[in-house]
């Protein structure tokens, strides 16, 4: 999992016309797509089978995303908006501890797919931080909610911030990609956060 940090002001985007409503479907379909085909296939699938699968043309696929890599970071930037979404519903209500548990194992899960999107991004010379900056203060300030929840509620042993918990996702991500699914390891290191009492 690529770490998550502290960035600065968005650069605001100026004259961008807002989508007509069959634009905006279209976008939608495509990105769905996108992300059924990139999770079955790989990032190395092909925009066709992208355009085959959400049922529109090649150029209705070009027209909203000029490149490949542009189609990969926007499906990167939604997988991270939705769990922030999600973040966000679990620190609304539900015991505390099993939300953020719970998210924080979300995360680990969905892992492998989301390095792979950063990595191909990386490789073609994007700079991955920077294009899920705004969603990844999102995703920040929303672990924050469900950390100080946890916390409140004696879940979350007091002396860790939001930094840690982002470093210990990391962690744990990369242990569950050289442990495999099914493996324990990545609960084992989330232990780490829970209160000594709660762990002994």
């Amino acid at each position: 999992m690529t770490p998550i940090r502290r960035y600065g002001a968005a650069t605001p985007v100026v004259n961008e016309k807002p989508l007509r409503a069959d634009a905006r479907r279209n976008r939608a379909r495509v990105l769905e797509a996108a992300e059924e085909v990139f999770a079955e296939q790989g990032v190395g699938a092909l925009t066709e089978e992208v355009a085959r699968r959400a049922g529109v043309g090649i150029g209705t696929v070009f027209r909203h995303f000029p490149t490949k890599e542009a189609l990969l970071e926007a499906v990167l930037v939604e997988r991270m908006r939705r769990l922030a979404d999600v973040a966000r519903e679990r620190a609304g209500g539900g015991e505390p501890g099993e939300a953020f548990f719970g998210f924080l194992e979300l995360v680990v899960g969905q892992s492998a797919t989301k390095n792979a999107f950063a990595g191909a991004l990386a490789g073609a010379g994007v700079d991955v931080e920077s294009a899920v900056a705004e969603v990844g203060r999102e995703l920040w300030a929303a672990v924050e909610v469900l950390l100080a929840r946890a916390q409140d509620a004696g879940a979350v042993r007091p002396d860790v911030g939001a930094g840690e918990v982002i470093a210990v996702l990391v962690g744990a991500s990369r242990a569950m990609e050289y442990a495999g699914a099914g493996s324990r390891a990545a609960r084992v290191i989330f232990d780490g956060l829970r209160p000594r009492e709660a762990t002994g």
